[in-house]
């Protein structure tokens, strides 16, 4: 009956191994749908698009298949919104490149300290370059949380974009996005926001967030790696015009896809969105019905793990959570151990059968804010598929740790 943990783990292989997979905002693991549809591909064989054979036809198709795809997941009113690359940081300073162009001397951009790098550092160097202004939104330090004033007061008549995170990559903080990126309209200016830490844990529709532009990561929802930006409306696309080739297409968004896509890789994605659609068993409907009342269920079921975590961290002696946000968030804690470093506490938890990753996740203004520096922190970040004994054996290592 509906949601089934053991159900879904039972479609990830790599699950077998006893090991507790406690690193998902590092990159989640793919169930056998998706490593079948990826060797299908390859084994039925593939041309380049273009061509008047079946195996063209048949690539040309996967290309269709998986823009309709991605609008479904994150509410993209028309497939023709979305742009594929190979990562989110590619994508990015592809886009900042494009958008550049448009910036003169006077001109301000906002970032923000919550954002990973990749959706700082190619908007600061573009903006360099053009001459503009650099305005960065600081967060509370003492809750590690983006205060929407803090953004919304830099926003101004020269603004010309303002790139924000829909979820911390590093303590799991979900801003709140709608006051921002309606400022952002307001002045006349494009909102980028990065939706690699957002999108596997929510139930994602655009319009509701406010974002011109979103940001996903096939291989942060079980899928390859693959990136797309997905634009609110085809005409954000049409408005823009990056660099290429003389022959490549002037369509849109194909102008923004550099080079032959994956697309072997873009068949994994397709069966990745059908599998999250399917994580409830009760799920019926269209596509995008059926990911509504499965992305509702897996909320649900990474909620009761993560407040089952957080509570059990508030409990260790010698444990400290960083950034203790008093809103939402995803499934993601980050902490130190009194007198272990980072790096350390990964590697005795390895030990002990738990993947739990250490470092800056390069959140690099993040660190710095917080007074942590770069040497980081441990983070634990969960998903569809951990379970509430995962998460026990996990605070019992700390304790082991700490103590």
């Amino acid at each position: 009956m509906g949601f089934d943990v053991e159900k879904v783990r039972a479609q990830y292989p790599a699950l077998a191994d006893g090991r507790a997979w406690l690193d998902g905002a590092a990159g989640t693991q793919v169930p056998e749908v998706v490593i079948e549809a990826i060797s299908d591909a390859y084994r039925v064989g593939l041309s380049n698009v273009g061509g008047p054979y079946e195996s063209s036809r048949r690539s040309s198709g996967i290309v269709a298949e998986t823009r309709a795809a991605v609008a479904d997941l994150v509410g993209a009113p028309d497939p023709a919104c979305v742009t594929f690359g190979p990562s989110m940081t590619s994508l990015t300073y592809r886009f900042a490149g494009t958008l550049a162009l448009g910036w003169n001397p006077g001109d301000e951009i906002v970032v923000t300290d919550l954002d990973h790098d990749a959706n700082v550092r190619p908007w600061v160097q573009l903006a360099q370059r053009a001459g503009a202004t650099v305005r960065t939104a600081e967060i509370d330090p003492a809750t590690g949380e983006l205060p929407v004033d803090n953004v919304v007061g830099l926003i101004g008549d020269r603004t010309k974009l303002v790139a924000v995170t829909a979820a911390s990559n590093m303590l799991g903080v979900i801003p709140d996005l709608k006051p921002i990126t309606d400022r952002a309209r307001e002045v006349g200016a494009l909102s980028y926001v990065d939706g690699v830490q957002h999108c596997p844990h929510a139930h994602v529709r655009i319009a509701e967030l406010g974002a011109d532009l979103y940001a996903t990561s096939a291989y942060k929802w079980a899928g390859p790696h693959l990136a797309a930006v997905v634009a609110a409306d085809p005409w954000v696309l049409e408005n823009l015009h990056p660099d290429k080739l003389k022959p490549s297409p002037e369509s849109s968004p194909e102008r923004f896809e550099l080079g032959t896509n994956p697309f072997a890789p873009m068949a994994g994605a397709v069966a990745a969105v059908e599998h999250l659609a399917g994580l409830d068993a009760d799920a019926a409907g269209s596509r995008s019905e059926r990911l509504a009342t499965s992305r509702a269920a897996v909320v649900e079921h990474e909620e009761r793990l993560a407040s089952h975590l957080c509570e059990g961290l508030a409990g260790l002696s010698g444990v400290r959570r960083h950034g203790v946000p008093q809103g939402p968030t995803t499934p993601t804690a980050f902490f130190t151990v009194e007198g272990r470093a980072p790096a350390e506490v990964s590697a005795a938890l390895s030990e002990r059968g738990l993947n739990v990753s250490a470092g800056h996740f390069y959140a690099w203004g993040l660190v710095h804010a917080l007074g942590i520096g770069p040497e980081g922190g441990v983070r634990a970040s969960l998903s569809h598929y951990s379970t509430t004994g995962e998460v026990d054996r996990l605070l019992a290592a700390l304790g082991e740790i700490s103590a």
